[in-house]
């Protein structure tokens, strides 16, 4: 029995010695589904239930290029660029109308360009089709604040750098030697603060003239949803 065994995993081993990526240096173009992100924009409150409050954004998709370029028959070093952009509505600002104050409904959201560098290993019981790949590593992400409501501009006066780790799951499909579908799952948690500033204190939303309460507020964006990715992979 272990005899059988043996000449099993020796069967499987050499089989795995050709199941590798014929070709050095890989280039991929993607679709990017993200689940979720949250904007908290109260992030500096003392009050705990204000500090935590957040404005969930669903759905967001994106594009992204992949580099990888293999080091052995099973390391492969890679580096992604993508850049993520989305806004959605609700009501997120309290003004001053008159004499009141009114909570108005804007339109909030963020742009983020993630950079994440990962080392890659391809697994195992991949065969000549199908290629597996588990990997992880860091990111540096550089993002900003997006809100528009009537005539107003917001810019970034302030941001910090933010680095993040990530780990993910691929397969590779060959269709030729020099072009496959990539699929993969990764797991991350990015997350930025933002100082952002008004252009005016007075705004002219529909119809009616609006007064801010603050000249710049500050917010944390965390993306925080699981990733999807689908592309096309070409292999030379």
């Amino acid at each position: 029995m272990k005899t059988k065994i043996a000449a099993i995993a020796i069967i499987i081993i050499s089989t795995n010695a050709f199941a590798q990526f014929n070709k050095t240096f890989g280039v991929s173009v993607n679709a990017v589904y993200n689940t979720s992100a949250s904007i908290y924009l109260s992030p500096n409150s003392s009050d705990v239930i204000l500090r935590n409050n957040s404005f969930l954004i669903e759905n967001i998709f994106d594009p992204s290029v992949d580099f990888r370029h293999k080091l052995s028959e099973s390391i492969i070093l890679g580096l992604n660029v993508e850049y993520m952009t989305t806004t959605s509505i609700g009501p997120n600002l309290t003004v001053f109308l008159g004499s009141s104050t009114v909570t108005i409904d804007v339109e909030d959201g963020f742009q983020l360009i993630p950079l994440e560098l990962s080392v890659y290993y391809l697994l195992p019981f991949s065969t000549e089709r199908f290629k597996f790949l588990m990997g992880g590593g860091i990111g540096y992400y550089i993002g900003s604040h997006v809100r528009k409501f009537g005539d107003v501009e917001v810019s970034n006066a302030e941001r910090k750098t933010a680095y993040g780790i990530h780990v993910s799951i691929s397969m590779d499909y060959l269709i030729k030697d020099f072009i496959s579908v990539r699929s993969e799952m990764k797991f991350r948690d990015p997350q930025f603060t933002v100082k952002s500033k008004y252009s005016k204190k007075e705004v002219n939303y529909n119809g009616n003239v609006i007064r801010l309460a603050q000249d710049s507020f500050d917010s944390k964006i965390n993306v925080d949803g699981v990733t999807f990715i689908l592309g096309f992979a070409f292999h030379f």
